[in-house]
């Protein structure tokens, strides 16, 4: 069975999200200083030839490319056509063979048990409905099967941009929870229990050397980063747009240490108890 109907509210919300993804150039920013984690996921995970993985908020494909490379069969699905459009463009310019299918992480339309390893970096925490998505991805991974996750951490640097930022964006849907939760162990611990079994939970690093002075990185995220987009002109609707560009220029001095920015995130990998 699937879990794919939803309410004329939720079709609104999804439609607006797919709109929030689509603006500015994320897979821009992917090339710039993401395409570091596409691969340690894929690597963590253990994924290999023959293996049947999914990947939920795949984006671009940061992390089906290199799973498709390593000889798996994909499937990398994500709720914005335009992202999928671009992981197609990546895919035909490196000669890699998988699936893209638009699909909502908190209703997957996939059959119960279809995948060996479902994985997601910093895709399905976007998502507003944690427990929706948590449900949906042990449904679709077999019983013995991994599951992977890649999120930004709240105490790290991308978690303190999206609290510096949310007081000017619009109110999130009732019932969300912040994504950044995903990168705290005690919430998978919340939304999986005894469902799945983390043999793996470490917070690492991305070091990030893009962006020479401070401002360059608050100018990439005001100019690509859907959410970033979105609370801005949230801002602008409202008269508090020096506000808000003044608490990103200040966010962006004191992140920028040494040259360059650390990204946080939480690696989780876990087996699927046999009996979820």
């Amino acid at each position: 069975m699937t879990s794919t109907d939803v309410g004329p509210e939720d079709a609104a919300l999804k439609a607006k999200h797919r709109a929030m993804w689509a603006s500015g150039d994320y897979p821009s920013m992917v090339e710039t200083f993401l395409l570091p984690l596409g691969p340690r996921l894929v690597e963590a995970a253990g994924i290999g030839p023959g293996v049947r993985v999914l990947d939920v908020g795949a984006g671009t494909g940061n992390a089906s490319l290199p799973a498709a490379q390593e000889g798996a069969d994909v499937v990398a699905s994500d709720l914005t056509p335009a992202l999928l459009e671009a992981g197609r463009a990546r895919a035909a310019g490196l000669g890699v063979e998988l699936e893209w299918v638009e699909a909502d992480a908190e209703a997957l339309p996939f059959a119960d048990a279809s995948f060996d390893v479902v994985i997601s970096s910093i895709g399905c925490m976007f998502a507003p409905h944690h427990q929706l998505v948590a449900d949906e991805i042990v449904r679709v991974c077999r019983p013995g099967g991994t599951l992977g996750l890649l999120s930004w951490t709240p105490e790290g640097m991308i978690g303190a941009l999206l609290k510096t930022i949310g007081p000017f964006a619009p109110p999130p849907p009732a019932g969300a929870t912040p994504p950044s939760r995903w990168g705290v162990p005690g919430h998978l611990a919340e939304l999986f229990g005894d469902r799945v079994a983390f043999g793996t939970l470490e917070r690492e690093m991305l070091p990030v050397t893009a962006f020479p002075r401070p401002q360059d990185f608050g100018e990439h995220f005001k100019e690509r980063y859907g959410p970033t987009i979105a609370a801005r002109a949230n801002a602008v609707r409202n008269g508090r747009e020096a506000e808000f560009d003044a608490a990103l220029a200040t966010f962006c001095e004191e992140w920028h240490e040494d040259g360059r920015f650390a990204l946080e995130y939480l690696l989780a990998v876990g087996i699927r108890a046999a009996g979820a």
